[in-house]
This record gives structure tokens, C-alpha cells and sequence, in this order.
């Protein structure tokens, strides 16, 4: 079952990157004085009790401004809302309650989805309590008074987080059609892909209940089997804003690869691989999904004998913290390679939910200790006892040590190599936990 998606939204200046930072447990978003300067990575992974949730920042709300950035961050915003389970509106005790925020509200109210109204910046309950009440005139129920920078409150406002989170039936569960998710910047052609891959037009593609108005589900059959591909196409472009259009990308890249078990990363071609691709391409690392970079626009490219190796080394060299990652080469204009797409995904599929026996895992682990020693320090050697697989989607290693601190990433790099090499695990991340055991005396 993917995360929950918790959106914190609100007019600018009322501390939403602090309690962002806050939940988050390290600075992420930057912080200013400004309205408009949150610019920087803006969501996280947030653990409460036993609940997981994706935390989303957005850019302040001014619903009557006219300046071009503004608007974007409504706009931007408005997604980050539809996307989320949970909205938290945070206004602020010190301003009291402004017009903008009546505004913000109704837009709010007009979602149907659950939100809790936080006010911020109060430093003393016991001093600032009577203030806290007056928001209470916005009609979006009971505030909840919060410090983001002194941490007071936090607890018990993520309380009432979780409690509104949607209850898993089971339904999830029961439906094991494989979930693909189109992702990459504006106007590398994802829609075009989806448009080609299931031969209608994308506006009268049927939405699957439950998606969003701008993420649209399909079900696809290939070959006799079935996928649900996850759309996050259809940015409307404004203007030529780049931290916003990131901002745009981000949020829909979060959601669609939490629902995802495989995420077909779309580059132009044209434009090249950027900076942009890898931090997207991230989002997918990070959360162990399979990746297919589909390389578009091949059919606009003047080649040459060397241009495929040239691309994909390019492509290799900005995502170098996936090597694993599978490439290919494909024009949604013409069709280009299109019917191989769903090859290289089956294939990722299979190494997403691929398992080895522990007898087989630990011959190749006593053969990689026998090539390379594991590394030492003031006389100290690591010693790795056995290894094993706890889980899939991704394969994942449990790998028993005498000492955590000796085992340094570089040699895990090395042992996943020698895993690779044998079981190829094309497509798919591997993720290692190290457990430390003590020598038996």
C-alpha cells in the first residue's frame, strides 16, 4: 500500500518550511523572511508511532495576487491538495487572522478533504491561548496551537494527522496488476507516450476512481497482460518559472512513484539529460522502485554510429546512483521501439520480485570475502557471518557482522556488484540492512 501524502499549506510567511524542517528532523526547505523563497526539495518521508507518511511543502497561497510566481504557487498548491489524504492549513498567531486566510479556506473547504487548522509561532500556550481561539472564525473546527521552531505541539498535532488517515481494507492488496508511472519533466512527452502506448486521446481517457484530477490511471493490455500505467502529464505551462515547474514535477513524481512498481523515467532526447531527470530519478531510488529510463525524441536526433553509446554514457553519468537502471531509446511520435517498452518492464518486474535461496547467497558471499578482504581498521577486522533475503520490491539483504561501524559502503558496493553479477537483478535497486552479532566466545 503507498504512503499517505500529507500537504502543509498556507499563506507565505507563516512558517510552513519550519514545521516542515521540523517534521522532517533536518533542514530541507529553505527558510527566509520572504513570501516565495521556498525553492528547495519540498517533501520527506515522516515516520509517527507505527504510521509512514510523505510530507509535501508548498509555496505560500496569495489567491488574489496577479505576480506571475504567485500564481504559480496556487497553482502549484491546488496539486499538492487534490494529491493529498491530509491538508494541515497553518496560519499564524502573531498576524492573527488576515483576509487571505478566509481565502485560503474556502478554497480549502471546497476540496472535501480532511483539514486540520495549525497556528503557528505560539511560543506560550498559556499566554497566547485566547489568541489561538480567535481563528476559530475561519469554521474549519478546533485549532490546533503549534511551535515549529520550539518543536511544542508536534505530538499531538500528528495525533490527529493519523487519525484521518485512510484505513487499508485490503483492497490494495487484492489487486496485483503491475502499476507503471510515467514520470519526468514538463514537456519531455509523457502524454504523448500514453496517448500512443493506448491509442486514445489523452482527454477522453476514463480516470480510475480515486485519482486525482490531474493524475489520470489507465488500464492497459499488452500481450495478454494487464498494467495500470500512472499519467502525471498534463502541467499547464505558464511561463518559463524553472524552480516552479520543478516544484510541479516533484509533486507529481512523489505521488505517482509511491503508487508505483515501476517507473519509466522519460528524457527528451533533444534537450539532453539534466539535473532535473537525476533529482526525479531520485525520488524513484530512494523508494527501491524499479526504473526504465525511456529516452524520447530518438527520431529528432541526427546520429551516427556513436550516438547511442554517447547518450547512454551522458545518461549513466548524470544517474550515476543508479547504474542499475535499464535505457532505451524511443520516439512516442512515431512509435518507435514502443512494443520492446513493456519487454524491459516485465523484466523488471521479475527482478523486482526475484528471491535466492540463503545457501545460494552465502556461496557467493564466501567467494567475494576470498577475492577481497573485508576492510579493517587499528587491527580490527570486519568479520560478515552469513547473509540473507528478508523481502522484494526491492530484494533486500540482511547482512550479520561483528561490528556495523567496519562495514563501510564501498564494500557493500562491492558485494552487491558480485550479487549482481550473478543474478543480474536488471531494472531493480538492492537495498542492504547490516545486523551486528558479537563473537562467540
Amino acid at each position: 500500500m503507498s504512503k499517505p501524502i500529507v500537504a502543509i499549506v498556507g499563506r507565505p510567511n507563516v512558517g510552513k518550511s519550519t514545521l516542515f524542517n521540523s517534521l522532517a528532523g533536518h533542514n530541507i526547505s529553505i527558510v527566509k523572511d520572504t513570501p516565495g523563497v521556498t525553492r528547495d526539495r519540498i517533501y520527506a518521508d515522516v515516520s509517527w508511532l507505527n504510521y509512514q507518511f510523505t510530507l509535501i511543502d508548498t509555496g505560500g497561497i496569495e489567491p488574489e495576487s496577479k505576480d506571475v510566481i504567485l500564481s504559480q504557487m496556487r497553482e502549484q498548491a491546488q496539486m499538492a491538495i487534490d494529491t493529498a489524504h491530509v491538508i494541515l492549513f497553518i496560519v499564524d498567531v502573531r498576524q492573527g487572522l488576515q483576509d487571505a486566510d478566509d481565502k485560503v479556506a474556502d478554497m480549502l473547504r471546497r476540496s472535501g478533504k480532511p483539514v486540520l487548522l495549525i497556528v503557528n509561532k505560539v511560543d506560550s500556550f498559556e499566554k497566547q491561548m485566547m489568541d489561538v481561539y480567535e481563528f476559530y472564525n475561519l469554521g474549519m473546527g478546533e485549532p490546533i496551537p503549534v511551535s515549529s521552531s520550539g518543536k511544542l505541539g508536534l505530538g499531538d498535532m500528528l495525533d490527529e494527522v493519523v487519525r484521518h488517515f485512510p484505513q487499508n481494507d485490503g483492497a490494495d492488496e487484492e489487486d496485483d496488476t503491475p502499476r507503471i508511472a510515467i514520470i519526468g519533466k514538463p514537456n519531455v512527452g509523457k502524454s504523448s507516450l500514453i496517448n500512443k502506448l493506448t491509442g486514445k486521446n489523452r482527454s477522453i481517457v476514463s480516470d480510475i476512481a480515486g485519482t486525482t484530477r490531474d493524475a489520470i490511471d489507465t488500464r492497459l493490455t499488452v500481450n495478454g497482460k494487464e498494467y495500470i500505467l500512472i499519467d502525471t502529464a498534463g502541467i499547464r505551462r505558464k511561463s518559463k518559472i524553472r524552480e516552479e515547474l520543478e516544484r510541479y514535477s516533484i509533486i507529481r513524481a512523489v505521488t505517482a512513484v509511491e503508487k508505483a512498481d515501476v517507473v519509466v523515467l522519460v528524457i527528451d532526447a533533444v534537450q539532453g539529460v539534466t539535473e532535473q531527470d537525476a533529482k526525479i530519478a531520485g525520488i524513484a531510488h530512494e523508494r527501491g522502485k524499479g526504473v526504465l529510463v525511456a529516452v524520447n525524441k530518438w527520431d529528432a536526433v541526427e546520429k551516427d554510429d556513436r550516438t547511442v553509446n554517447k547518450f547512454s554514457a551522458d545518461v549513466r553519468n548524470t544517474l550515476s546512483f543508479m547504474p542499475y537502471a535499464e535505457i532505451i531509446f524511443i520516439s512516442a511520435l512515431t512509435g518507435q521501439r514502443l512494443p520492446r517498452l513493456f519487454n524491459f518492464i516485465d523484466v523488471i518486474l521479475e527482478n523486482q520480485s526475484l528471491r535466492i535461496q540463503t545457501g545460494v547467497l552465502n556461496e557467493i558471499l564466501t567467494e567475494a570475502v576470498a577475492m577481497q578482504q573485508p576492510p579493517s581498521d587499528r587491527g580490527r577486522r570486519l568479520k560478515i557471518y552469513y547473509m540473507t533475503q528478508v523481502a522484494v520490491k526491492p530484494p533486500t539483504f540482511v547482512l550479520f557482522v561483528n561490528d556495523k561501524e567496519l562495514m563501510h559502503f564501498s564494500y557493500v558496493r562491492y558485494l552487491e556488484n558480485r550479487i549482481r553479477d550473478a543474478f543480474g537483478f536488471r531494472g531493480t535497486p538492492l537495498k542492504f540492512i547490516i545486523r551486528e552479532r558479537k563473537d562467540k566466545k
